[in-house]
């Protein structure tokens, strides 16, 4: 009898030991959705945001670029007479292929400039490295427009460069081309860049394991090769992420070019603005709105897709 009764406490503790084990399960699954509404709810207003300034505003411009021209109605009767008429335009082409041309100048140049600067705070710099950053980032705290108009106090026609040139008896008067051209704009937006460029590229070389790079000259490898081998392709991310965030926004500028690009430095920013402003013709700057976000977006995406083929392929032979 005393058996029994054991093998009849025994039966029932090892059948409650399922619905222990569910209570456990659904109790991990309980605060495991909690986790993750916690994490939805940490970007919820990222995301807000995004839709509401980003996607809906870009939804906006596309509806208006089907639409005509009314000083009453927003939205009228849909139409592609913008797309006909602006894309038509040889000037409309003029300036977005001159806008990119100086966005990829810009970009190089800022990219030449900024590399170096990544590389002394990164790897040579020491105690230094914070002070460095703060002086990189010195830009930022400054007015955009200030920095813009100090280039055109430096570069104009009565400006500092021009004095210490005619002061210096290295010309007779002051020169005229030194300001209101595309090589001015060039030279304000990769200064004005310059320092998004250097804190990717810097956080890039930063995460390098210096081990790799200790390995490689222990086994006689010369610090070119170094650079060449190991500190350049791993730093590659950081030079993609620098290159895209000048180039972009770069593109689509209108303040520089307006302040110091005169006639010959206007870009197609100018052109949508002046739609937008003077001519009123909101369908029409619409339409070139969207020619252009197209002309950046499609030759990217391309480089990108690109990219992950190269990079599957490289996996692929490597496995």
């Amino acid at each position: 009898m005393a058996r029994n009764h054991d093998q009849r406490q025994s039966g029932t503790k090892t059948g409650s030991q399922p619905c222990a084990d569910l209570d456990w399960n659904a109790s991990l699954m309980t605060s495991g959705r909690g986790t993750l509404w916690k994490r939805y709810a940490l970007v919820t207003p990222l995301c807000v945001t995004t839709i509401l300034t980003v996607l809906v505003s870009l939804a906006l411009i596309v509806a208006l670029s089907f639409q005509t021209v009314d000083v009453v109605k927003l939205f009228t009767s849909l139409t592609t007479d913008a797309y006909v008429e602006e894309l038509g335009r040889p000037l409309f082409w003029r300036l977005l292929g001159r806008s990119i041309v100086i966005a990829l100048s810009v970009t190089a140049v800022t990219l030449l400039l900024a590399y170096p600067a990544a590389y002394f705070i990164s790897f040579k710099a020491g105690r230094m490295k914070n002070a460095l950053l703060v002086v990189a980032s010195a830009p930022f705290f400054t007015s955009y427009l200030l920095r813009i108009f100090g280039w055109k106090i430096i570069l104009g026609y009565n400006g500092i460069l021009n004095a210490l040139l005619v002061d210096s008896h290295l010309i007779s008067e002051p020169l005229q081309t030194l300001v209101y051209r595309p090589s001015t704009v060039v030279i304000a937006l990769a200064h004005a860049y310059l320092a998004f460029a250097i804190l990717p590229i810097y956080v890039a070389l930063d995460r390098i394991d210096r081990s790799l790079i200790e390995a490689a000259s222990d086994l006689g490898a010369r610090p070119h090769i170094n650079f060449l081998r190991i500190v350049l392709p791993l730093s590659m991310p950081g030079v993609i992420s620098a290159a895209l965030l000048i180039f972009v926004p770069t593109v689509g500028d209108y303040i520089t070019p307006t302040l110091i690009g005169g006639p010959d430095g206007a870009m197609v920013a100018n052109l949508i603005q002046s739609a937008f402003g003077k001519a009123n013709d909101w369908p029409a700057g619409s339409a070139m709105s969207v020619a252009t976000i197209m002309a950046v977006a499609l030759p990217l995406a391309a480089i990108y897709a690109l990219h992950q083929q190269l990079k599957k392929r490289a996996e692929a032979a490597a496995a």
